[in-house]
């Protein structure tokens, strides 16, 4: 990629970066002559529809934004399956980064990286977009302490679909909100939580949750309560912590309303450092009525609520028969419904059990577990492949363990056939940071890295464990040996050796002449090395360059000429004059009153190729002498 040109103007110079989804290169802009980023996706999602979507999408959403702490974006386009962004070049580091060399930073350092953060939102959630990766990863330091917010990729409109796919979790999960986490409804208090988050980060140096896994990471910032900053760093206002707090609250109707009531909050904090000002909301607003359930009222009863009483009647005897008969057969029919419920409950009445757990087991044993407790085992016709359950083994079961369940309704279950058969990617020749996406793509993991010199650039894989296309069990581990360039040694000392031998030394070290600056000198011989860059015992690599002073020998001094006047005898005092000229150009080079007893003169004189010297005495021409120099 490096050298390549896109669009016929972005010039491809370095790699400065990159995420899960895209790279980021170093670019010269040849039409305006500045340097950009530019923002390329990953070859390997080219042609995966959905993630070119994203990409799209992240360039339109950004694209839509003006702001002094959001990187600007300048292009987009797309060439030869190239898709591309052109941005801003910030030159600076990550906050992360200045968060690993520096630990807690300063309560006003900190509050004013947070303030510009909290522009750069409140300017987005005016534009309707939703940032939903705010990190310290995404942010950028200039070297004059600007903010800029970077990586919109996955910012999306609010009018649009924002619910996040659980199966497709995206961003930093150190960094979500619980409903992220859960994989629920994201809005601009998504942006806050997280913002919240790096806050926390900014004043204490650490994140709020850790885990072994990314999982155990999510559950905590649904489940568990952050320690308060203070209890970490006791220099952190009770203002600051209030506001961080807020911000990281749990229940989305606790946290700020807005970035801009953040930013209030901030500001406020600089003049009140120890302030109660941060207002809390409650769980159950004080002027909320509970209202009563509406009481059902059967048509029947309603009926005989509205209806007059009637007046009795008198009923003949003929009544009075046919009311006897009907209550005689209903009593029949109640014994006879009755007598037939438990003839039929004592033949269906069966026994319930809890159903044990057999996944991972192997069908034999499951089958064998289940009949002793009375259950029968129904195999489903398709297997499924599983890495962690070998094949032949109960992967799924329905009735979920530890389920009651009547012991004559069978328990289902579902086979491996074991760990799905993958190739194995080419990792050869990739940068080592690539090495994790290009093997989970696949459904691998990464192995143990190793390092050796190789004539090959720093961070550069040379070698994998097994062979690029072999077939192997999905989830097996592939170790790779990443070049540490070339193989080090201490620099020859070069110094007062002739550069024509040390020429031919260089070739047999493999290393790179540079530099050869010539140099007059009084005690070295013509064409030996009076200096060397790097200097002796410095420890360097094979085609590191080493730069030479070499001696021109002494300076060859010019000859002094001397112009000899002769003065008139007759005078005794007398101004002489003398002008040089050269070419066209007339220079007075003496001028000084003698007598004549300081004949001769003898004047030093000096210029380039061929000099006329004219002498005046008394301002009238005297004589006159041509030298060649």
């Amino acid at each position: 990629m490096i050298g390549k040109v896109l669009g016929g103007r972005y010039e491809i110079l370095e790699k400065i970066g990159g995420g899960g989804m895209a790279l980021v290169y170093k670019a010269k802009c040849r039409l305006l002559n500045r340097f950009v980023a530019v923002k390329i996706l990953r070859s390997e999602f080219t042609g995966d529809e959905e993630f070119v979507k994203k990409f799209k999408r992240e360039s339109q959403s950004a694209a839509s934004l003006s702001h002094p702490n959001i990187v600007g974006i300048y292009d987009v386009g797309m060439e030869d399956d190239i898709y591309y962004i052109v941005m801003e070049y910030i030159k600076g580091q990550t906050l992360k980064e200045l968060i690993k060399s520096k630990g807690a930073l300063g309560v006003e350092y900190a509050t004013n990286i947070a303030l510009q953060i909290a522009a750069a939102l409140e300017h987005a959630h005016m534009n309707h977009i939703v940032h939903r990766d705010i990190k310290s990863h995404n942010i950028m330091i200039k070297d004059d302490n600007t903010v800029k917010v970077t990586d919109f990729g996955i910012a999306r409109a609010v009018s649009s679909c924002t619910i996040t796919n659980t199966g497709n979790i995206i961003g930093s999960v150190h960094y979500f909100s619980p409903e992220q986490a859960r994989g629920g409804y994201t809005d601009e208090k998504s942006d806050i939580y997280s913002l919240g988050v790096v806050m926390y980060e900014l004043v204490t140096g650490r994140l709020p949750f850790e885990g072994e896994t990314p999982i155990s990471v999510a559950l905590k910032h649904i489940q568990e309560e952050a320690v308060n900053p203070r209890e970490i760093n006791n220099r952190i206002p009770k203002s600051l912590e209030d506001i961080i707090m807020k911000a990281m609250e749990k229940d989305v109707s606790k946290r700020y309303s807005n970035v801009g009531e953040i930013i209030a909050d901030l500001k406020q904090s600089l003049i009140m450092p120890n302030g109660d000002f941060v207002k809390k909301k409650k769980d159950v607003d004080e002027n909320t009525k509970v209202i009563e359930p509406i009481k059902h009222i059967d048509v029947e009863e309603k009926l005989t609520v509205e209806s007059k009483p009637e007046e009795k009647k008198i009923q003949p005897r003929s009544s009075k028969k046919i009311t006897v008969i009907a209550i005689l057969s209903g009593l029949f029919l109640a014994l006879l419904i009755f007598g037939g419920y438990l003839i039929v409950n004592s033949i269906f009445n069966v026994k319930i059990e809890n159903v044990p757990n057999v996944i991972g087991d192997s069908e034999e044993e499951a089958r064998k577990e289940l009949e002793a407790l009375g259950f029968v085992m129904e195999v489903v016709e398709e297997r499924v492949f599983n890495k962690d359950v070998p094949e032949g083994h109960i992967v799924r079961q329905d009735p979920k363990p530890e389920t009651s369940n009547k012991v004559t309704n069978p328990v289902r279950v579902v086979l491996s056939k074991g760990p799905k058969k993958v190739p194995v990617p080419a990792l050869v020749g990739k940068n080592y940071d690539e090495v994790d996406i290009l093997l989970e793509s696949v459904g691998l993991e990464e192995g143990e890295p190793s390092q050796e010199y190789s004539p090959y650039p720093s961070g550069i894989v040379i070698r994998q464990s097994i062979l690029e296309g072999t077939e192997v069990d999905e989830g097996t581990k592939i170790d790779y040996v990443i070049s540490g360039g070339p193989e080090k040694f201490f620099m020859t000392n070069f110094i007062g050796s002739n550069i024509e031998d040390v020429k031919k030394q260089l070739i047999v070290l493999d290393l790179i002449l540079g530099n050869e600056t010539p140099e007059f000198n009084d005690d070295v011989p013509k064409g030996v090395v009076i200096n060397q860059t790097p200097k002796a015992g410095t420890e360097v690599s094979k085609k590191s360059v080493v730069d030479f002073v070499v001696s021109k020998g002494p300076e060859e001094k010019p000859i002094k000429k001397y112009l000899n006047v002769e003065l008139p005898k007759n005078l005794d005092r007398m101004k002489v004059t003398i002008f040089k000229i050269e070419g066209d150009k007339s220079t007075l080079i003496y001028e000084n009153t003698h007598s004549a007893s300081d004949s001769p003169l003898r004047i030093e004189i000096s210029g380039k190729g061929e000099v006329k010297f004219e002498v005046y005495i008394n301002n009238s021409f005297h004589d006159s002498a041509v030298y060649n120099f």
